[in-house]
């Protein structure tokens, strides 16, 4: 079995603290792997090498760190088979499913090729009597981000990407869960031309994420992962004096009105649904039907959609989805199913007790489907983060938009509808931070930001696009003079009220 190892100062660095997880293929079920698990010595080897790179790596004009971007983007097109390969055999997604995480990670790239028009400050002449103002943007130094399993290619780069163009250095502590990837994201950097130090890869648990956020020479720490642990990962940092964006979890709601497309309604809703195994922090697992007869139809025609979905191992072209990470995440996603049983939703689709023929250890399990789902239930209010889809029957428009507007999540929600001035009124009223409007998984391009609501998200700024250039970069603010000269005998002019421009 192999041993994984940090990436500090350009190079593979074996781990040093004697604490190891396991890497599992979830198609078998077993081991493939071992990730070293970081001790507080081991991140401050990465911090002080991330310091040392730095400085030099900001006095790099943005015009030549841009393209070290662009040829990682080239290298990140060239490689993508490798990487969504490798991503797959620790994640379990489907190869597919894989390349489209590489390529929306590469699109945020792409726009971090752009650094050297985002990073201009302002300037204005004759602000006041001989007065010009600047400002400029300056990396902050070195920099943190600690990622989710769900997406080990895109989410580490939405992070890295504008950090390092803006002339950061960065310690990234991705999953333990499927490490190899953020690696061999590190690995194509340096061969694109990244000095080493720039970007370190530290591996580990809450070890590690407890060192960065202690450690003084952090500056900021964008995290992806659950709510509970978002809030105290984001009360931690600022108690520090760090700055901190962190993004937790959702339940995100797909609203149907009666006039709707109902057939592109249910291919949409099923892929949102069901892609990635319902591994996405944008998947769409509550569907809120208005009038009974809307969710009649929907739940008719979901039915029959489900029975046509595929499950299979990741390297399957034809499966819809593969299996879930690990083992205790399905054991918890079974768990939610039975609790929803328990608190009285009609089960219409069970997934519990799905086995693959040849792969019976891996961790699958089946597309489920909840009817009359309540809002008082705790299957509607937590994340289950599984292929399970749960059916709730508004009466009115209202009581429709009050559902996602009123759960403690608000990352994402969609409305499906032909109708312009409902759709307009719902992304008007819907208190929620990314709205679809016949897009059923609203995740915005890279030239825009990411970013959910209420729980869904921790701090001021949003992941990417210019948010996430502001993230990683401060403002310097200049007011300069260039006196007349003061003939000799003349006496300079004294001011001791604050100065105006008038």
């Amino acid at each position: 079995m192999r041993d994984i190892p940090h990436f500090i100062g350009g190079r593979a660095v074996a781990g040093a603290s004697g604490r190891f997880g396991d890497v599992f293929d979830p198609n078998t079920g077993r081991a493939q792997a071992r990730v070293p698990l970081a001790n507080a010595a081991e991140l401050d080897a990465a911090v002080e090498n991330a310091r040392v790179a730095q400085k030099a790596w900001a006095a790099v004009n943005p015009q030549r760190r841009a393209r070290v971007m662009f040829e990682f983007k080239r290298l990140l097109e060239v490689h993508m088979d490798e990487l969504a390969a490798l991503l797959s055999s620790e994640h379990g997604k489907v190869v597919a499913d894989s390349r489209g995480d590489i390529q929306r990670g590469l699109e945020v790239i792409e726009f971090a090729c752009g650094i050297p028009h985002l990073m201009k400050g302002d300037f204005t002449s004759g602000a006041g009597p001989g007065i010009d103002v600047f400002s400029s943007r300056e990396p902050l130094g070195v920099v943190a981000g600690i990622t989710p399993f769900n997406f080990p290619a895109m989410i580490p780069m939405w992070m890295f990407g504008p950090a390092i163009a803006a002339g950061n250095a960065f310690i990234l502590k991705p999953s333990e869960r499927d490490p190899s990837v953020p690696l061999r994201l590190a690995e194509l950097m340096i061969e694109a031309g990244l000095p080493p130090g720039v970007l370190n890869v530290v591996h580990g648990d809450k070890v590690a994420v407890d060192a960065i956020l202690d450690h003084p020479a952090v500056k900021a720490v964008s995290f992806v992962g659950s709510s509970d642990i978002a809030r105290a990962v984001y009360a931690r940092a600022a108690a520090g004096g760090k700055r901190c964006q962190a993004m937790g979890g959702a339940k995100n709601h797909g609203v149907v009105l009666p006039d709707a497309d109902f057939d592109q309604a249910v291919a949409d809703i099923v892929g949102a649904a069901y892609g990635s195994a319902g591994e996405r922090c944008m998947a769409l697992p509550v569907v809120v039907a208005v009038g009974e007869d809307t969710a009649d139809i929907l739940r008719s025609k979901l039915v029959t959609a489900i029975e046509g979905l595929r499950i299979g191992v990741s390297t399957d072209p034809d499966a819809h989805y593969g299996p879930v990470v690990s083992a205790a995440h399905k054991a918890r996603i079974e768990g939610y199913i039975q609790m929803g049983v328990d608190e009285g939703a009609e089960l219409v689709v069970d997934g519990r007790g799905f086995t693959l023929q040849g792969s019976e250890g891996g961790f699958f399990v089946g597309p489920t489907l909840f009817d009359r789902v309540t809002p008082a239930m705790q299957t509607y209010q937590d994340e289950i983060f599984g292929p399970v889809l749960q059916i709730v029957r508004a009466q009115s428009f209202a009581e429709a938009v009050s559902l996602p507007t009123r759960h403690a999540y608000g990352n994402g929600v969609a409305i499906f509808t032909r109708d312009g001035d409902a759709a307009r009124e719902f992304a008007a009223e819907v208190e929620v931070g990314m709205v679809g409007i016949n897009v059923p998984i609203p995740v915005p391009v890279a030239y825009h930001s990411f970013g959910g609501w209420k729980r869904s998200g921790f701090g001021d700024l949003n992941q990417y696009g210019m948010d996430g250039v502001r993230f990683y970069t401060r403002q310097k603010i200049v007011t300069q003079r260039w006196p007349k000269r003061v003939a000799d005998g003349e006496v300079a002019d004294q001011s001791f009220v604050i100065p105006t421009m008038r």
